[in-house]
């Protein structure tokens, strides 16, 4: 209100305005007399000196208690805003932190307010009732503390397995610094000054202190009583000292004088009122968690007799008196079912019910109709025990699962009249009147390609080399024996698709199997057996060939499904290639075209194609083909992914782009363990046909400016030996192929054999192929020939003849066969000489070009690469370039080879299995 306004007298405000002038007008002038004018209470408070620590660890518990009070009053949005000041001064405190170490109380905080908030987030109707500013922290405080507690977590986790341990640490280490405040002023053996003082202030304290623990805990008022009654003796004791100690000293500052030292006595009395008072709070505190838990609980603790175990009584069935029949059983399934794949359910305990619910109906002999169908949802439920597609079964879950469809097939077997489906309606079943067919809805068919699926994942995420691996591989004989027993039961009842269906179950666990049995066989034959024997050899047992030439055309004339039939060819040719039979692999991969639209079949047949066209390859090698082995081999090896090609393992995530999802997606398409290829025995493979391809033809092709490469990664493998600087013995096995192939191109056979075939590469390599010693003698045989042919284009220019018994001698070839390849290549124009058949001589021909033929040899050279270039930069723009490879005769030719028309290959717009 306006001055103009008011009543009154001008005087009247004057007199006011400078009353309050004089009131906050400070004290001034002698300062000498300003402590007379102070109170008692006002002398005795004097400044404190605090460390850093203390301030800062104030400050956090200050905020911890305002935390506190919000979540007792369930102020949700307190707590967020309390506690982004919590995490700003704990960042301001963390110098402190780092030296004394994360401090209880803080761990205690974060702990408790994690569980407060579960609680909450868990109480649905606590958050119905919520307003929206308070279920909109609660939500963002949530993340919030999950996400800061991930650095506390080690903290946290010691935390909870023993709260009481560490508050009882605290309550010492709280004491521990009180005490050794007040003993730095102590001496060896006297009292402080502080003790004295504190004695006079234990009376009033000790009434304070049980004024307050009255209002705190109502329930601990005995325990409140006993500590009082011993705070009050001491008051009066303390009283009665201080009136002596007044009586003989008249001086104040006589009090504060060094004192007698204390005796022995003392020092245990003290001692031992200490350790009970942390003894009580110790009880104090483990009898109030004790009562927090039955709280939680909802009920009480049973006390029972120590050593007797408790027996858990069988949920009953059925109310006493029930008459068990086929309606009352089918009811009761139905009411288990009814509870399957909801939240909370106990699968193990639904396990457990059915298998009850079979002995049941076994007792009071309702059929076995019955009993086939809640075995059909056993297995069901088995199988749906895992919720998480990636977890696998733990072994006891297996083992039943694998007992229970025995005993299924054993039903199925023994009871041909039984017939079951997956189209057969629950309307239409008949369980019980044995008159007509029972028929039961229910696909075994399914559940054996689940069990199949299942035993793969247990593969996976089993350690390859642990025994638990072996242990669990040892179950495959069991899955096959049942996969057999399905395929026979089919055979008499089930339709084509699903004969074609579980004929490829079988075909995938017989394909990369090698059949020893049938080697040896076939070792151990004579030369003149009649037909007759080898139908008897036959017919001791079915070789693995014949059982894939049977299942395999079955499903090439039966099957209607392209997934099926590609899957049965390509394991048909894997395991042609695995036995080395290379011309029937061959012509079934030509004539399956499977590499003109491999690309668009689905990852895992890529997978199963790319470790066929390697097993091809390897099958190739092995039979001295050396040329076909490099091309298929070829697109493997060039991405440099022959790992994850294979389906035996992940790159890492930051040379691929990928997200987790698509991580665990690609980790469920691995092939196990004893399903891989070695990749070292692969690449060896690789390198040593590309240094037999690759070595002569650089040594024809020294001069020649425009050559091609023929393996890239081959070249590199060069690079890196040449850009060594200390050239030491070879020890790894590409080291040992670079250190073979400078002897090859040198013309020393016997090096290059020293190096590719010794005790460390027959160990790493020859050795794990079935025939090693066939290997190493093609081997040495193919190094000897390339040898020649390299020799031959390196030194033709010095020579103006040269015996062929001499190159037979040097390279220890019969002669026949050095006069067949010097054939070959002067046929193939790669060598300028002739035969002098009657010397045995090979006659070299001097074809120096003059200067005028050097320069138009020149010009032509630089004409070519000029229209190749501008054909590819046309051809590039028109996108047709990619399916032209340029030959040895510098002219464009369609590759006609069956192993690049096709294929998968790495594209940019495609992720490549």
């Amino acid at each position: 209100m306006s001055r103009f306004f008011t009543t009154g007298s001008d005087s009247e405000s004057e007199s006011s305005l400078s009353g309050e002038e004089l009131v906050t007008k400070p004290v001034g002038g002698n300062y000498g007399k300003q402590p007379l004018l102070l109170s008692e209470d006002e002398e005795d408070t004097k400044r404190v000196v605090r460390s850093a620590k203390d301030k800062r660890f104030e400050e956090l518990t200050n905020l911890i208690r305002t935390i506190r009070n919000a979540m007792k009053i369930r102020d949700v949005t307190k707590c967020l805003e309390e506690f982004e000041l919590l995490g700003k001064a704990y960042g301001k405190a963390k110098s402190i932190v780092d030296k004394e170490g994360v401090p209880r109380f803080y761990i205690r905080i974060l702990a408790d307010l994690e569980d407060y908030l579960n609680e909450l987030w868990e109480d649905k109707e606590g958050k119905k009732k919520m307003n929206k500013n308070n279920a909109k922290a609660l939500s963002t405080l949530r993340q919030k503390i999950r996400k800061y507690n991930r650095d506390f977590e080690s903290h946290i986790t010691n935390y909870k397995q023993n709260p009481e341990q560490s508050a009882d640490e605290d309550a010492e280490k709280n004491e521990e610094d009180s005490e050794g405040s007040s003993d730095e002023d102590e001496d060896e053996d006297g009292v402080s000054a502080a003790t004295f003082l504190k004695k006079k202030s234990e009376a009033p304290s000790g009434e304070s202190r049980k004024f307050l623990k009255k209002l705190e805990d109502e329930d601990e008022d005995s325990e409140d009583s006993e500590d009082d009654e011993d705070w009050d003796t001491g008051s009066t004791s303390s009283d009665s000292d201080s009136e002596e100690e007044e009586g003989k000293q008249t001086v104040l500052a006589s009090k504060f004088l060094k004192k007698v030292p204390a005796t022995e006595e003392d020092k245990k009395a003290a001692e031992k009122k200490r350790e009970d008072k942390a003894k009580k709070k110790h009880d104090r505190k483990s009898k109030r968690l004790d009562e927090e838990e039955e709280d939680n609980e909802g009920g009480e603790w049973e006390r029972v007799r120590g050593g007797v175990p408790l027996v858990k009584e069988k949920p009953k069935m059925f109310a006493k008196g029930t008459e068990i029949t086929h309606a009352v059983v089918i009811k009761k399934l139905n009411e288990i079912l009814q509870a399957r794949g909801k939240k909370g359910t106990d699968r193990a305990a639904q396990i457990e019910l059915l298998q009850l619910l079979v002995q049941i109906a076994s007792e009071n002999n309702l059929g076995e109709g019955v009993i086939v169908k809640i075995k059909f949802n056993i297995i069901a439920s088995l199988y749906d025990y895992n919720p998480n597609l990636a977890t696998y079964m733990k072994p006891e879950m297996w083992q039943k699962c694998l007992d229970c469809i025995n005993e299924l097939m054993d039903i199925l077997f023994a009871n041909p009249n039984i017939f079951v489906g997956e189209n057969i309606l629950e309307e239409s079943e008949n369980l019980h009147n044995v008159d007509q067919p029972l028929r039961v809805r229910g696909c075994i068919l399914t559940l054996v390609e689940r069990m199949d699926e299942e035993f793969t994942k247990i593969m996976q995420n089993t350690d390859p080399h642990s025994q638990e691996y072996v242990e669990h591989l040892k179950d495959e004989a069991q899955v096959c024996a049942i996969i057999d027993r399905v395929q026979r039961y089919l055979e008499e009842k089930g339709t084509t698709e699903e004969i074609c269906r579980i004929y490829l179950r079988r075909i995938l666990h017989t394909y990369y199997k090698f059949d020893y049995k049938a080697h040896q066989r076939q070792l151990t034959l004579p030369e003149g057996s009649s037909k007759s024997d080898l139908d008897q050899v036959e017919n001791e047992g079915e070789d693995s060939a014949v059982l894939m030439e049977r299942l395999c055309k079955y499903i090439y004339a039966k099957d209607r499904t392209d997934r099926i039939r590609t899957c049965a060819i390509l394991c048909h040719i894997y395991h042609h290639a695995l036995h080395s039979r290379w011309y029937q692999a061959r012509d079934l991969m030509l004539m399956s075209h499977l590499q003109d639209n491999i690309q668009h079949a689905d990852p895992p047949v890529q997978i199963l194609y790319n470790r066929t066209m390697v097993q091809l390859g390897i099958c190739a090698f092995r039979q001295g083909l050396t040329k076909d082995a490099h091309n298929a081999l070829l697109d493997i090896q060039s991405s440099g992914r022959a790992k994850e090609l294979l389906g035996q393992g992940l790159l890492l995530r930051s040379l691929q782009e990928r997200n987790q999802e698509q991580e665990k997606v690609e980790r469920r398409r691995q092939v196990p363990f004893h399903l891989h290829i070695n990749l070292e025995l692969l690449e060896c493979v690789y390198l040593v046909s590309a240094m037999l391809l690759e070595i002569p033809y650089m040594a024809a092709h020294e001069s020649d400016a425009r050559r091609r490469m023929i393996s890239k990664q081959f070249h590199h493998q060069l690079r890196v030996g040449e850009r060594q600087p200390l050239l030491g013995p070879p020890e790894s096995m590409r080291e040992h192929v670079v250190a073979a192939s400078k002897a090859m191109k040198m013309g020393d056979w016997k090096t290059c054999h020293s190096f590719i075939i010794n005790e460390k590469m027959n160990g790493k390599v020859w050795d794990l192929f079935p025939e090693a010693d066939k290997v190493r003698t093609m081997l040495v045989r193919k190094i000897q020939e390339e040898s020649l042919r390299t020799y031959l284009f390196t030194y033709s220019s010095v020579y103006d003849s040269i015996s062929m018994e001499t190159l037979s001698d040097m390279f220890e070839l019969d002669l026949p066969t050095v006069h067949s390849i010097i054939s070959k290549m002067i046929i193939n124009e790669e060598l300028m000489a002739s035969l002098d058949q009657p010397t045995q001589t090979v006659v070299m021909h001097r074809t120096e070009p003059t200067a005028q033929q050097n320069l138009a040899l020149q010009l032509a050279e630089k004409l070519g690469s000029l229209v190749e270039n501008n054909e590819r930069v046309f051809d590039h723009k028109q996108g047709t370039y990619g399916g032209y490879f340029r030959d040895q005769k510098d002219g464009y030719r369609k590759n006609e080879g069956y192993m690049r028309r096709g294929g998968y290959r790495q594209q940019q717009s495609q992720t490549a299995y």
